[in-house]
Parts: structure tokens; sequence; C-alpha cells
């Protein structure tokens, strides 16, 4: 079966879209859908698909199945529910929304249409993330104290020019947290568990006109008892960029993954695969960090990976591996931290 796709949205992240449903067997971009018409004709000569600038009519393309969302993260909501009210199942890219209700109220339009609803948070689907996954299930770190997320990275203020909804609370829904670091928080969530509180302070210190923060530091505790640290920002300077790193550490054994490789991978009883692991997913510094300065620099299979998820859920008629309460994790930790920093560091609950 082919699953025909059209596209919302025709900036950067539609053209990582597009090339993920490109290069899958059994997917074809069919259409793409932006509010202004230049862009959309300028994306479908590009990609050999129909050109629309009316939503309804884009909805209304013959034989679309699934619909990717890739506008401003505050603007998902709305055409999410007329997509899901037509019947068509739905991709949408990192965060889901900016808000939790916004997010539930997305889950309950696509649960009453009977139609799929999946996140993107392609760093899930790396090989590196599935060995740490499986070591922390298998209780080698033995009693895990700490859990951390570190984003150092690197926007410059003509990027935050570029948009006028980026930097902004309405639409951005935040800034190094809930744009760029949600991958890495997400990761944090998918190998741990829940985090039962934070206590947060965010800064704005390297850019101007913006409304969110460029530095955000964190400190969590796990439901599991584990403490935790999540540092963010884009205002942490650099040639190449710093790559995103969780480092995991307990009383038998240390992870360190850089990206999707590891700098560290030490247990106190080693096992016969460590050592193909290491020389699989060693990193280098030669590597550089996955769009850790230049947002454009990001491997679209990835994403790839991400899509290949939801359509063999949709042909084994299961949830995909992303569904929308796993999406909903990350913007409720990243909610409660901003709203512990507007307190002043407040310790508070997530929900």
């Amino acid at each position: 079966m082919t699953y025909r796709f059209g596209i919302v949205g025709a900036g950067i992240i539609a053209e990582f879209h597009a090339k993920a449903i490109i290069a899958m067997t059994g997917a074809e971009l069919v259409a793409i859908y932006s509010r202004r018409s230049e862009p959309a004709q300028t994306f479908a000569a590009k990609h050999k698909c129909t050109a629309y600038s009316d939503y309804q009519a884009f909805i209304d393309h013959q034989a679309m199945d699934i619909v990717t969302i890739c506008t401003a993260s505050g603007a998902h909501l709305e055409p999410i529910q007329r997509a899901a009210a037509a019947g068509k199942h739905i991709i949408c890219e990192k965060p889901l929304e900016i808000t939790t209700d916004r997010v539930d109220q997305m889950i309950k339009a696509c649960n009453c249409n009977n139609v799929m609803l999946a996140g993107i948070f392609p760093r899930r689907f790396n090989a590196a993330t599935n060995h740490l996954k499986q070591a922390v299930e298998d209780g080698r770190f033995g009693q895990i104290n700490l859990a951390d997320a570190y984003v150092k990275w690197w926007r410059t203020q003509d990027y935050y020019e570029s948009g006028a909804w980026r930097g902004t609370w309405e639409l951005d829904g935040g800034g190094a947290l809930m744009n760029q670091s949600i991958h890495t928080i997400d990761l944090l969530l998918h190998i741990m568990g829940d985090v039962k509180t934070v206590r947060a302070e965010t800064r704005l210190v390297a850019h101007q006109g913006i409304e969110v923060e460029d530095t955000a530091i964190a400190m969590l505790e796990f439901a599991t008892g584990a403490m935790g640290v999540i540092q963010g920002s884009t205002a942490c300077w650099s040639r190449d960029g710093h790559p995103a790193e969780v480092q995991i550490t307990g009383s038998q054994g240390s992870v360190f993954m850089t990206d999707d490789k590891f700098r560290v991978w030490e247990f106190l009883n080693p096992q016969d695969g460590d050592q193909k692991i290491k020389r699989d997913f060693g990193w280098t510094a030669e590597i550089g960090g996955a769009g850790a300065a230049d947002p454009t620099a990001i491997d679209y299979h990835w994403h790839q990976k991400n899509f290949e998820d939801v359509l063999l859920a949709l042909k084994e008629n299961r949830a995909p591996a992303i569904d929308g309460q796993e999406g909903r994790r990350s913007i409720a930790l990243v909610n409660a931290i901003y709203r512990s920093a507007a307190l002043n560091g407040e310790k508070l609950e997530v929900v």
C-alpha cells in the first residue's frame, strides 16, 4: 500500500519532511499547503506535488491519507482539528503544541475521528538510543543517581528575526527549552521515565527583541527517585556547535550519549557486546553537533525513521511509538519548568 502525504508549511522543517517522505518505500508526497501562494508554488515545483494556499482545498485533495504539520508550534491545534475532522491521519512536528491543554484538545479531536496522531522526536529511533534504554531496563547501572540533559547550542540574532513567530510565547511557546532542547528532553524522559518535580531558572542573555529564554537550567526529581539537571541554551557560541548530550550515571555504570554516539560507555560488569557498541557508536570531536549551530544541518534520515514507524503502525493497526500521550510528556515538563522559573525557582510537580 502507498500512503499519500500532504505537508502543512513550506519552511525548513517542511523540507526535512519532504525528503523523508520521498526517501520512503510506500509513501508519496502529493500536496503542500502554505498561507502564501509563492512559497507553496516554489515548494511544489521542487518536490513535484500540488500547491495550495487555501486550507480547505488542501484538505479536500483527492486520495491524501496523512497530513504532516510543520507550522509554528503554537499554530498546530487548528489545522490538526480540521485534518482530523476530514479523516486524515496526522504527523505533527515537535512540540505537538505549546501547552498540555492544547495537546489534550488535539488528542481528543483525533480520537473522536478515529485517526492517528503521531509526534516527531527522531532521536528516539537512533540505534544508540535503543542500546542506552536497554541498558537502563536491564539494570546495568545499578542504582541510577543522576540523569541529565545538556543542550548548549547557538542561534544567531538573525535566526530569531527570520520569522515573526520566533521567540514569542504565543507561537513559539518558549525559547531554548521548548524549541531546541525539547528533543533531548524527550530523550531523557524516554530513557528514564517521568519527572516528579522541578525547580528552575530561565534567562535571556544573548539575544534581543524576543519574549522567551535563551538560557535555562532546571533541577529534576524523577519518579524513580533519581535526580537530574537540564541545561538548555541557544546562547552558547561555537563555530561547529556543541552536540546535545544525555548523561546517565549510577552505582554500577556511566553512559554519556553525545548526539547519536557514546562518549562514555562504562559498566562495573562488562558484557560481550560492550566493545562492539563502543566501536560502532564511539564519539569523536570531528563529528560535531547535529543542528547545534545551524538548524539546516540536521540529517533528514532521523525523520525518515520516525515516519517509517508511523506507516508500520498504520499497517499493523497499533499506536505509533510517539503517540499523542508520548508527545505530551515533554511539553508537560517544559511547562512546569517555565512555571517554576516564573515563581523564582519554586519546587513544582509536573502534571
